[in-house]
């Protein structure tokens, strides 16, 4: 079952990258975008001449990158593949600023390391970081490319499969990836009355939660629809979470004072107003609903 589910995500992934090809135009392969005035690639300020470089987590995970072969040292997905909603918002963006597909390079950099203060071996990295006021005052962030709910998963025939509301998860053991907000929401909101568990990686939280070491995870709600339909069998989205506080978004993360940043703004104003984000986010990102915790 878990390899036929597996065949069927990379098989939905290439048909939707065509799809999205053809429908929006996002592909690095045809016309240059018209400049962005004030943004011309050889006036920005870039890790390399000519070439936009662009950090990630490594593995980088299907819904946000896809791609059945895997360019070294990529794993589980890749990122150069253009497939995956964050690896196609990140050629889309290039595109804009006037970079050729041949002129992106992908970095691996861990997912905290990216928003720590210092000098960054990218030019932005894109690998779901919620913007906080907390992790701006270290590193710049984009405006938005996708607004976030979290949600948590658990296994199929266990007590917190059915758990409706906040209260209800309390009783559980919670556990989400370091520095995510998804450990923030469990800290904050959640309360669980037992200390969460948190994971240098997501891969590592869903182990746990396959060894049956933990009851749950919080993951954004995209993910968890992978988590659950290819990573753990028996997998149930118990729900998703309520928003609190200012609604979650995901930024592109940039060194402080990189005056990059503003560009990359305007390229994504661009792909908002035209349709291109949108129908992205469909292709990659739109799912079945699941049901709301209260």
């Amino acid at each position: 079952m878990r390899k036929t589910l597996i065949a069927s995500l990379v098989a939905a992934t290439a048909a939707a990258l065509a799809a999205v090809t053809t429908a929006t135009g996002a592909s690095t392969a045809g016309a240059s975008a018209a400049a962005i005035p004030g943004c011309a690639a050889g006036s920005l300020n870039l890790v390399e001449d000519g070439v936009l470089t662009i950090g990630a987590d490594n593995p980088a995970f299907p819904p946000w990158f896809g791609g059945a072969e895997k360019t070294k040292p990529w794993k589980v997905s890749d990122p150069y593949s253009g497939k995956g909603y964050e690896s196609a918002v990140a050629y889309a963006v290039a595109k804009q600023l006037g970079f050729a597909k041949g002129k992106v390079k992908w970095t691996v950099v861990p997912f905290t390391n990216s928003f720590r203060p210092g000098k960054k071996p990218f030019d932005f990295y894109i690998t779901q970081v919620s913007y906080s006021p907390e992790r701006a005052r270290a590193v710049d962030f984009s405006n938005s490319y996708y607004f976030v709910n979290q949600a948590v998963v658990g296994r199929k025939g266990t007590p917190i499969a059915r758990a409706k509301s906040i209260s209800a998860l309390r009783p559980y053991k919670l556990a989400a990836q370091v520095g995510t907000t998804s450990y923030t929401y469990i800290t904050k909101y959640i309360k669980p009355s037992s200390k969460p568990l948190v994971y240098d990686t997501n891969d590592a939280a869903v182990q746990a939660l396959k060894n049956g070491q933990i009851d749950g995870i919080v993951v954004d709600l995209p993910t968890a629809f992978y988590v659950t339909a290819v990573q753990v069998d028996d997998g149930v989205i118990v729900g998703k979470l309520p928003t609190r506080g200012t609604k979650e978004r995901f930024g592109m993360v940039f060194q402080k004072g990189n005056s990059l940043r503003g560009c990359v703004n305007k390229a994504l104003g661009r792909l908002w107003a035209n349709g291109t984000i949108k129908k992205l986010q469909n292709t990659y990102l739109a799912r079945a609903g699941a049901p709301d915790i209260k």
